[in-house]
């Protein structure tokens, strides 16, 4: 096979499968195959589409090359001639990704149509009135997606002659009227063009090919794969199709079918045809069609020979297919299958089913489930018990029931359904355009359009509830009106819809959520045989607990303690006890919270039956039971907010990375520092917050160390003989691991009286070799200023570790020496300040006396970013 190669014909195998070939492609090529009644045609893969957009819009060398010699095969094999006058080929081009995108990208139909070919066309049908439709329909189409013309102006041009005519439907304009839609149609093309409608047919294949490859980044397929997590670089693939027409009379039409029903999956007939129509009729929702039932009194072979094919579909790709078939003058085509979008109770149905008919395993039944579809069997129902006053009825085309506010476009529905509103999307009929208005909508009403229009698969695939189809509803977006059986609503108005009823109901309606049902239950037996992990559900209340026992959960992986204390009644009281200043006062509110937590803990306990629950306490500083500072009550509320807020240094901007203040940067001037003053060096006050004074306190025998080194920096821990034992276990290997850079210097302090003591280095003797370690060592000894080698941040512990001295490295200075290991020296080196851990006496529970060899009382923590005043250092 030549590695260049990117066109394939129906009837020629290929390795690629769907990511070569797109879903829509693949399936024609499996399907003729199988001996399915396919129309011929080739496929132009999606390496070429991808080649395409990476070179910027220039088709791939060698394609118009090999798209022409599969065109002439077309040729052949129909006995017709691609752009011929009398008798022309006529083609669709279509999209087809190798995930299914249904309506997110663009097709044309009826291409190869020009002034000349129309009329060759009515007279080799003998149908006038089936030619020009279908021209205009290629113009309206061509324009859209090619050149970019806005299709409002044909729908409206359309509309107005059906007004003018008195017509109802597409199908009641005369063959008259059709030639004068064409004039109109080419009339809007030019004027919005400034070009006449191309006449030559390969320039319309040509430029067609480019539109749908273009068409994968338009905004709504963009939109889409991010909602379906579908990769941007997939590409799609193009399919040139023979036209095979169901607009020619009563004996031809179009239809969508499913082998199982795609909201409940039930098994039997289900789908929707329309009688002298194309396909875009249908999908589109510009007619409201037909049961499919309805199709066996008008066409009775071409039915029978459907649901056969449907059948041996299924059973041939063991899952429930989604069929678009054409009937022209009594033959069947089929034009595409694929696997079926469907409801998450449908699937589950189905899946089911089909392992009792023997189609698929058990394992495939569960591998075939979408953990994230689910999530759709928790959605809400109308509660049979409400007083509803329904006003409507429309096709139930996506099950699960919305209430919310009326709007009329895409683009509001997205807005306000980004606020938290909740909306209901009001359409005509959707588009593909609308798919960030119905992904951010709770829901989707419709006047037009069917079970298996644009709106109801979409819908379907998302989970939302749709009603689609409602003849009583009116809607005049420009004016933001609609009319429901005679109630005049406007945007803002609120409705409910049923999705599982097709009911539309005026104003709130009180929903509940559904009742898991057996097929649910059957799926999860049999997962729970086949799966090796178990399973914890995160769960901070009795309801909760009891719910995800329900769901099979073996314990609870996190129980939030905070979560309990978020209840209306109990929040005034958590903050009633952060808000005390004294221990009675706090203690008066623990004990208004006890029996609540109490009656918790209880409840998830009972719920768990003795399976492991763990659960998180609560840690400082509890600001997130408080509210905004703008919202505080009073000033010590505020105040109180203020000491508790937590900053995270890798977020603010007026803090520069602690590994450019480890280089020598300062901190930034600008905006008021936390303590009240602006601009020079960062500042941190020692009020009990985020800023925390970041100082160390040696104990113990910590204090005979010859260096310290600041190696850990890690939240406060109630534990604090954990801490201690971790700093005595000499992990500095893990700081500085061997054979690597140690850390960078310090920042050098640039204040009077606090740089380097005359002949210091004097006082101890060097190794003759020295590695890379030793110099930062000496210099984090030296100057010891190690408030000022990390930001700000909320409060941390801060270690220093017993550093290991360097081979050939005395035991003590000189006498009279000053080092580190001498208290008094080390103590004078900080100006005063005694290092200390960053615990505290409210974590660790100690003070210095407390700690074994600890002969003298620490003073009080200094802030070390301060610099000592005159008197501290003449003390010292």
């Amino acid at each position: 096979m030549p590695p260049n190669r990117f066109v394939y014909d129906f009837d020629e195998p290929s390795e690629g499968g769907r990511d070569l070939l797109g879903g829509k492609g693949s399936g024609l090529a499996e399907m003729t195959q199988l001996g399915v009644p396919v129309p011929a045609g080739f496929t132009i893969t999606t390496d070429a589409c991808r080649a395409y957009i990476e070179s910027g819009g220039e088709l791939p060398e060698g394609l118009e090359t090999e798209i022409e010699r599969h065109l002439t095969a077309l040729e052949e094999k129909t006995g017709k001639r691609f752009g011929d006058p009398s008798d022309p080929l006529l083609v669709s081009v279509r999209s087809g990704a190798a995930v299914s995108m249904p309506g997110m990208m663009d097709t044309i139909l009826n291409l190869g149509l020009n002034d000349d070919a129309v009329r060759g066309l009515a007279e080799r049908t003998g149908n006038t009135r089936f030619a020009n439709d279908s021209y205009r329909r290629l113009i309206q189409m061509y324009g859209e997606v090619v050149d970019g013309v806005d299709g409002h102006l044909f729908e409206e041009a359309l509309s107005k002659l059906k007004e003018e005519r008195g017509a109802a439907l597409d199908v009641d304009l005369s063959a008259e009227d059709m030639a004068g839609l064409v004039e109109t149609f080419n009339g809007i093309y030019e004027g919005e063009t400034g070009n006449a409608f191309p006449q030559d047919a390969r320039e319309q294949l040509s430029r067609a090919v480019r539109a749908v490859f273009e068409s994968w980044d338009n905004p709504r397929a963009q939109v889409y794969r991010r909602a379906h997590h579908i990769p941007d670089d997939l590409g799609t693939a193009v399919n040139v199709v023979q036209m095979v027409f169901g607009n020619k009379g009563d004996q031809s039409g179009t239809g969508v079918a499913f082998t199982r029903d795609p909201s409940t999956g039930e098994a039997g007939l289900y789908g929707e045809f329309l009688a002298d129509a194309q396909g875009e009729d249908v999908v589109a929702g510009i007619r409201t069609p037909e049961p499919l039932e309805r199709m066996e009194k008008s066409m009775p072979g071409s039915f029978e020979q459907l649901t056969a094919t449907m059948r041996r579909l299924e059973e041939h790709y063991r899952d429930v297919q989604d069929i678009e078939f054409t009937v022209e003058d009594g033959s069947l085509y089929l034009l595409q299958t694929r696997s079926a979008k469907r409801t998450a109770a449908a699937a589950l149905k189905s899946a089911v089913d089909m392992v009792g008919e023997g189609l698929i395993s058990r394992e495939d039944a569960v591998a075939r489930i979408d953990p994230g579809q689910l999530d759709q069997l928790l959605h809400p129902m109308i509660d049979p018990a409400a007083d509803a006053e329904v006003v409507a009825q429309g096709l139930n085309a996506s099950p699960g029931a919305a209430s919310g506010k009326i709007v009329f476009d895409a683009d509001t529905a997205a807005e306000r359904g980004k606020n938290g509103e909740s909306v209901i999307l009001v359409r005509w009929e959707t588009t593909p355009d609308d798919i960030h208005g119905m992904i951010a909508a709770k829901g989707i009403l419709t006047a037009h359009g069917g079970m298996t229009s644009h709106a109801a698969v979409v819908a379907r695939g998302m989970g939302k509830p749709c009603v689609a189809g409602c003849e009583a509803l009116a809607v005049d977006a420009a004016a933001g009106r609609a009319s429901l059986d005679g109630h005049e609503l406007g945007e803002g108005d609120v409705i409910t819809i049923d999705g599982g009823t097709g009911r539309v109901i005026l104003g709130p309606v009180d929903l509940v959520p559904p009742q898991i049902n057996e097929d649910f239950e059957t799926i999860l037996g049999w997962a729970d045989e086949l799966r090796r992990l178990k399973v914890r559900a995160n769960a901070d209340t009795p309801e909760d607990a009891a719910k995800a026992r329900e769901f099979g959960a073996q314990g609870i992986g996190l129980c939030r303690t905070e979560h309990m204390f978020m209840a209306e009644d109990r929040l005034p009281v958590v903050r009633e006890m952060i808000m005390a200043s004294s221990e009675d006062e706090r203690r008066r509110a623990l004990d208004k919270l006890l029996p609540h937590q109490q009656a918790d803990f209880e409840g998830i306990f009972e719920a768990m039956a003795g399976l492991p629950v763990t659960i998180r306490l609560l840690d400082p500083p509890l600001h997130e039971f408080l509210p905004p500072l703008e919202e505080a009550t009073d000033a010590k509320m505020r105040e109180r907010i203020r000491a508790l807020q937590e900053a995270n240094p890798m977020l603010r901007r007026d803090h520069a990375p602690a590994r450019r203040l480890r280089r020598g940067a300062e901190a930034p001037a600008g905006d008021d520092d936390r303590d009240g003053r602006r601009g020079g060096r960062a500042r941190v006050s020692g009020r009990d917050d985020d800023r925390a004074p970041a100082c160390v306190r040696s104990r113990g025998r910590d204090r005979g160390a010859r260096r310290l080194l600041l190696v850990r920096d890690e939240r406060p821990h109630a534990d604090g003989a954990r801490l201690l034992a971790r700093r005595r276990g000499g992990q500095v290997p893990d700081a500085l691991p061997r054979g690597r850079r140690a850390r960078a210097e310090p920042v050098r302090d640039d204040r009077p009286g606090r740089g380097r003591r005359p002949h210091a280095h004097r006082g101890r003797a060097r190794p003759e070799r020295e590695g890379p370690q030793d110099g930062h060592l000496r210099g984090a000894w030296r100057r010891a200023d190690v408030g000022r080698v990390l930001p700000r941040a909320r409060p941390r512990v801060r270690v220093l570790l017993p550093v290991p001295r360097p081979a050939g490295t005395p035991g003590r200075r000189e006498s009279g020496a000053e080092g580190v290991g001498d208290r008094g020296g080390f103590r004078r080196r900080l100006g005063g300040q005694a290092l200390h851990s960053e615990v505290g006496d409210q974590h660790a529970g100690h003070s210095d006396g407390d700690y074994p060899g600890d002969s003298e009382q620490a003073g009080a923590p200094v802030d070390p970013m301060r610099p000592a005043e005159a008197g501290e250092r003449e003390h010292a």
